[in-house]
């Protein structure tokens, strides 16, 4: 098993806190929205206790919208349930030294039903898992990356609230894509970022000027699967931190503002077979040689994308993002080595992937990953074939399938889906799609700073 600089096993844990080096001991796990809730240990007492046994949190806490108050009509939880506990069984695999805090450890967990022991069929990370289960019974396992872009501001996220979130200044003034003088006017804060992950037990390939003012790109290395959606939840969560110490703010919405571009998450994924990824093989298509396997994982990626955009792209923000010549892909092609298309493939023998780059910042890489195993899979049964790769500018081709343009839309293919039915099971579906719709209708009954701004003076 692979050691990395940051993670920890119990005696890494038991020798730290003896020495005084670690006192505190996060345990979390993530909502629907991919935030991080749970409690701070005392470390002996977790030591003692809290890893052997884990704790409990309540399980309102997967019925709650982004202001944390209960929304109503979930079967999982309600009042009329009492909102009782569910149990969070930590993980040790992801035991790490959280190095941009205090003498401080944190580990993930999974969350199980107190009454049948059964892990809890709506937590995103449960979903994930069973997922990574039907491809292990299909001979195989998911290696993925999260490609994930956020603006920098140089206002704190409360000088951000107090003015209404309206004009956060942005770190850079002009496009930094690339741009190492930009780049450099900002390494106090993305070079603290690195190193604390890297102390953390999550490997960082690098970081970038990205296609707006004061937005950048972070890159940890490649991974299994889980293991690289639990990365991208920590690294989102410590930049966040690492950010308010530095009182400064990020955000990872898809589409902070009409006038700069907006924050995508690319995933990278591809297929193994033990230590030899699948994809490569002697079929050609375009410029590369892939197996079959390839193709039907491809084709069935694409073919679901409408039904699982809310996975994808789970906010009314998200679907800001889809302008064309925006960067962020508005149809539903693939090419090779083209930034128009929604699906790129690159690389080639081993390092041959596709890069989805349908996903916004926003997204909760646990139900997106799944997303992408859920239809890879079905492809593969099903040997659904990719359309024709597309050459050209994707853009302009009003022949290729749009993405779905809006959450409203989304939700409801979601929701009348078999296809998630089947392979996510009826209650994961029902959750999710309250969660989606609860979330469209917030947005139907807010009034907008565009509505005032508009109607005020001049109707």
């Amino acid at each position: 098993m692979e050691v990395r600089r940051g993670t920890l096993d119990v005696d890494d844990l038991e020798a730290r806190v003896a020495e005084g080096v670690i006192d505190t001991v996060v345990v979390a796990f993530t909502d629907h929205y991919g935030r991080l809730h749970g409690k701070r240990f005392d470390a002996t007492h977790f030591l003692d206790v809290g890893f052997g046994h884990g704790t409990h949190g309540c399980d309102y806490l997967l019925t709650v919208d982004m202001e944390m108050e209960p929304v109503p009509g979930y079967r999982y939880a309600n009042w009329e349930k009492g909102y009782g506990d569910f149990h969070m069984v930590p993980d040790p695999t992801t035991l790490r030294v959280a190095s941009w805090l205090d003498r401080t450890a944190m580990v993930l967990c999974d969350l199980y039903d107190t009454r049948t022991g059964e892990p809890v069929a709506v937590a995103p990370r449960t979903i994930l898992k069973r997922q990574l289960e039907r491809a292990a019974r299909a001979g195989y396992h998911v290696k993925a990356a999260s490609e994930l872009e956020y603006f920098l501001y140089t206002d704190s996220y409360r000088e951000v609230a107090e003015g209404g979130y309206r004009y956060p200044t942005p770190a850079g003034w002009y496009i930094e894509d690339y741009h190492l003088l930009q780049g450099t006017r900002e390494e106090f804060y993305h070079g603290r970022v690195r190193r604390h992950l890297a102390a953390s037990g999550i490997p960082v390939e690098n970081s970038k000027g990205e296609w707006g003012r004061g937005q950048h790109e972070m890159n940890v290395a490649y991974a299994d699967v889980l293991d690289m959606a639990d990365r991208h939840t920590v690294m989102k969560h410590a930049m966040k931190e690492i950010a308010d110490q530095e009182g400064v703010s990020v955000t990872f919405m898809a589409k902070p503002s009409m006038s700069e571009a907006g924050s995508s998450c690319h995933l990278h994924v591809s297929l193994w077979d033990g230590e030899r990824n699948v994809f490569p093989g002697d079929v050609p298509m375009g410029p590369i040689r892939c197996s079959d396997l390839f193709r039907w994982f491809l084709g069935g990626w694409m073919a679901r994308v409408p039904e699982l955009m809310v996975l994808m792209a789970p906010t009314v923000n998200s679907y800001k993002r889809y302008q064309d010549g925006s960067w962020a892909p508005t149809r539903i092609a693939w090419s090779y080595d083209n930034r128009t298309a929604g699906f790129r493939v690159v690389g080639h023998d081993d390092s041959l992937r596709i890069e989805c780059r349908i996903p916004g910042a926003d997204v909760n890489p646990y139900l997106a990953y799944a997303g992408v195993v859920a239809a890879g899979l079905d492809g593969i049964v099903d040997q659904t074939e990719p359309p024709e790769m597309f050459d050209g500018d994707v853009y302009r081709a009003e022949s290729v399938p749009h993405v779905p343009r809006h959450l409203r839309d989304a939700v409801e293919l979601f929701a009348a889906s078999d296809f998630v039915r089947d392979v996510f099971g009826s209650e994961m579906q029902q959750h999710y799609t309250h969660f989606f719709r609860s979330e469209q209708q917030a947005f139907d009954a807010a009034v907008t700073d565009w509505e005032r701004i508009r109607y005020f003076e001049r109707i």
